[in-house]
């Protein structure tokens, strides 16, 4: 039988460098990914191994020193590492949003400044919208930007940052009501948000004058990367360091990265649920019950083949979403629907698997045990199933608006 979730029309590059990432997720991630995740420890080798294929540039523009490959190529990327393990996709993740939104957002000082570390991975990116008590809710946010000279000075709590300690650079999206009257600002809030981006030094505590990251937050599963809050209590940041160089933006580069970054999300649900797969189509085949392979029995094939074909369906809907992102075209409602599906496809093959194993699946030595404890993160990262069907309905009735 071919592999599932192949993907034709690829160039003979993306072949090249999709097979390579395969191959170090085999090789360096699989072996190790279990005994680091029940130790919550940091992948450093991993990563440092990222950094030698080059996969911190991957959607870089060459002139800047990465390889300028495709949002398409990097999903799949994303896809093999996280069939590996799913935090190691995180560390990637979040980093390239940051790039993305300096690529499509930035100054051009900005974009000659940071673009070329953060291709070699000397500058480690991760951004920060979310807080303690808006969730999905990003017009409530409470983080504020007040202009003093040449500087903004910022004060907020910030919630859910991945890579928040391991990072150098952190986007950061706040309210500042620069040049809006209070009831504009209370009107149109979406337009009194700025991103800005502040660098800090690696670590926990105090890493920079105003800046506090207290420590990790302590998870049910995505373990091994950062997961922290970020405190800012009078952080002074240059004028020069707000995103594109305008404050009112914010809003919408955001979106533009998360969109791009739920295409990241579907591909680490593809990853997820084709190692889920993996691992129980090869149990199945060992394990005996009534003197025959529990494979050999209808109700485990049954539970493989809408395993399989679940596989198919998610790879299939997160290729679409990256491939018309490439295009140029409007994404969202490929992004929100690739994004829906995959999640939702993930959490159920990893649960079948686990099925699959019996017993032996609630044991901390077997690998399901940590995709049960994964795939829920992708249920809630980059917007819940409730958000993506509310893009997805909005979108859908403005494509078949009825004209009456």
């Amino acid at each position: 039988m071919s592999r599932l979730a192949q993907t034709h029309g690829l160039t003979d590059v993306q072949q090249e460098i999709v097979s390579t990432v395969r191959d170090f997720v085999d090789k360096e991630i699989i072996p190790v990914a279990t005994e680091l995740e029940h130790r919550d420890e940091y992948p450093q080798q991993i990563v440092d191994g990222l950094k030698e294929l080059g996969l911190f540039g991957l959607m870089i523009p060459e002139e800047y020193g990465g390889l300028g490959e495709s949002l398409l190529t990097y999903a799949l990327c994303v896809e093999e590492i996280a069939r590996g393990w799913m935090s190691v996709s995180g560390i990637i993740n979040t980093h390239f949003i940051v790039a993305y939104m300096l690529k499509q957002h930035g100054t051009q000082e900005q974009k000659d400044y940071f673009l070329p570390k953060m291709a070699l991975g000397d500058i480690r990116g991760a951004f920060s919208m979310s807080e303690p008590a808006l969730g999905s809710d990003v017009s409530a946010i409470t983080s504020k930007a007040v202009k003093d000279g040449d500087e903004y000075v910022l004060t907020g709590q910030k919630m859910w940052l991945t890579n928040g300690g391991t990072s150098s650079l952190v986007a950061v999206l706040v309210r500042s009501d620069e040049g809006l009257s209070p009831e504009e600002a209370a009107a149109k809030p979406h337009k009194s948000m700025t991103t800005f981006l502040v660098e800090k030094e690696p670590g926990f505590g105090e890493v920079r004058p105003g800046l506090t990251i207290p420590g990790k937050i302590d998870k049910m599963g995505y373990k091994g990367v950062d997961t922290t809050e970020l405190i800012m209590d009078g952080l002074r940041v240059p004028a020069d360091r707000v995103l594109g160089g305008t404050t009112g933006r914010g809003f919408y580069q955001m979106m533009d990265g998360v969109e791009v970054g739920r295409v990241n999300v579907a591909a680490r649900g593809c990853g997820v649920a084709q190692r889920a797969f993996e691992l129980g189509v090869q149990y199945a085949q060992q394990r005996q019950t009534f003197g025959k392979p529990i494979a050999q029995h209808q109700a485990i094939q049954f539970k493989l083949a809408e395993m399989a074909t679940k596989v198919e369906a998610a790879h299939a809907m997160m290729v679409n979403a990256a491939r018309k992102k490439d295009s140029g075209q409007r994404n969202d409602l490929e992004a929100g629907m690739a994004k829906y599906l995959a999640s939702e496809y993930c959490k159920e093959v990893v649960e079948d698997a686990f099925r699959i194993h019996g017993g032996y699946g609630f044991s901390k030595e077997y690998e399901i045990e940590r995709l049960y404890r994964e795939a829920p993160m992708l249920l809630i990262g980059e917007g819940t199933a409730e958000i993506q069907k509310m893009i997805i309905g909005r979108r859908l009735l403005e494509e078949y608006r009825f004209q009456g």
